[in-house]
């Protein structure tokens, strides 16, 4: 079954490949909540965030919102 460690890990990695800035406040030593328990989860959201920003640029830029010429 799947905990909510693994899906705050999940959540984690999918935001930050979404939103590629700064965290404001980055996970420290002193956090109650640390990714690399759950690692493999916070990597497979980073993929998937990644694969998400791609599609958002793809649909913006190149596709130009779905209009034809």
């Amino acid at each position: 079954m799947i905990d909510s460690t693994e899906i705050h890990a999940f959540l984690i990695g999918f935001f930050e490949a979404v939103c590629p800035l700064r965290p404001r406040s980055p996970i420290t030593d002193q956090a109650e909540f640390k990714p690399d328990v759950e690692y493999h989860y916070y990597l497979g959201g980073r993929a998937a965030g990644f694969v998400s920003l791609l599609i958002v640029i793809y649909r913006l830029f190149v596709k130009r919102g779905g209009q034809e010429k």
